[in-house]
């Protein structure tokens, strides 16, 4: 009984530690402390077609039904946690522009800096160099949404992300990104 009692009170302690660390999550962007990197919502497969062009959808990997469902359901996760509108920023291949027009939470840029450069990992670098410029000459406004690839994500923060999944992090006047959490979707 003492064992039984001594393994529900740690249970409530896990749960409500993993609670407010998630409101920590979702303050920190509301505040502006953090932004949030998503990976598209599901697109099955790898890579693109060899007959890949940017802008033609019929020719990408897209979204599949429950891809274009976790997108919406993510858009719902925002509005719970109070974050009704934000600054979407997007790659320019359709299942990210899909995944953050799913989202609800307003316009959406297309950011070539996101494009993913799984076929070309030799430009990761500068890209990634050039993607941190650009994130820490950003104004501080409504919360920032990035939609973008799991290559992006990784060479961004070493982090290999499930699609859909919410990467809160911040960075500093210098660039340097810091991990602040996680919110799987799947």
């Amino acid at each position: 009984m003492l064992l039984r009692r001594h393994f529900i009170a740690i249970s409530a302690v896990a749960l409500a530690t993993r609670a407010r660390a998630a409101t920590d999550l979702w303050g920190a962007l509301r505040s502006g402390r953090a932004m949030v990197i998503v990976r598209h919502a599901l697109a099955p497969g790898t890579g693109d077609p060899p007959t890949f062009r940017l802008g033609v959808c019929e020719t990408q990997r897209n979204l599949s039904a429950e891809g274009r469902a976790q997108a919406r359901r993510m858009g719902e996760l925002f509005r719970e946690n109070g974050v009704a509108e934000a600054r979407v920023y997007s790659s320019q291949w359709c299942r990210c522009l899909d995944t953050a027009a799913g989202l609800g939470l307003g316009p959406v840029t297309e950011q070539p800096l996101l494009n993913s450069f799984f076929g070309s990992p030799e430009d990761g670098r500068a890209q990634t160099d050039r993607l941190r410029s650009w994130l820490t000459s950003r104004p501080k406004e409504l919360p920032l949404v990035l939609v973008t690839h799991q290559v992006n994500i990784t060479g961004l923060t070493s982090i290999v992300p499930q699609s859909g999944e919410l990467v809160f992090v911040s960075l500093d006047p210098a660039g340097v990104v810091t991990l602040v959490g996680r919110e799987p979707t799947a």
